[in-house]
């Protein structure tokens, strides 16, 4: 499980709220734009998300795990290297 949240965190593994892809990943599941995501927004986020967090986590284990199995190879993690940019028309104003 902590595999992939030290994969996904990066070189931002001390201050995961500033990973592109952890950020990309929020805006996408929580509408928040990536941009303006503080430290305490990403708390928060982590809190009241915890449930679903863990299941994808537990999920993503066991998909780790069959694949080690089967003997495929390790894929990194698909990071978003673009700066984020909102769906909401409102925000390129």
């Amino acid at each position: 499980m902590l595999g992939f949240l030290w994969r996904a965190a990066g070189k931002n593994r001390l201050r995961p709220w500033r990973s592109p892809y952890l950020r990309w990943r929020i805006e996408t599941y929580w509408g928040l734009h990536a941009d303006r995501i503080s430290p305490a927004e990403f708390r928060a986020f982590l809190w009241n998300h915890r449930r679903e967090l863990l299941r994808f986590l537990r999920w993503a284990d066991k998909m780790e795990s069959a694949a080690r199995a089967r003997g495929a190879a390790q894929r990194p993690v698909p990071y978003h290297l673009e700066p984020a940019r909102s769906s909401n028309p409102a925000d390129s104003a």
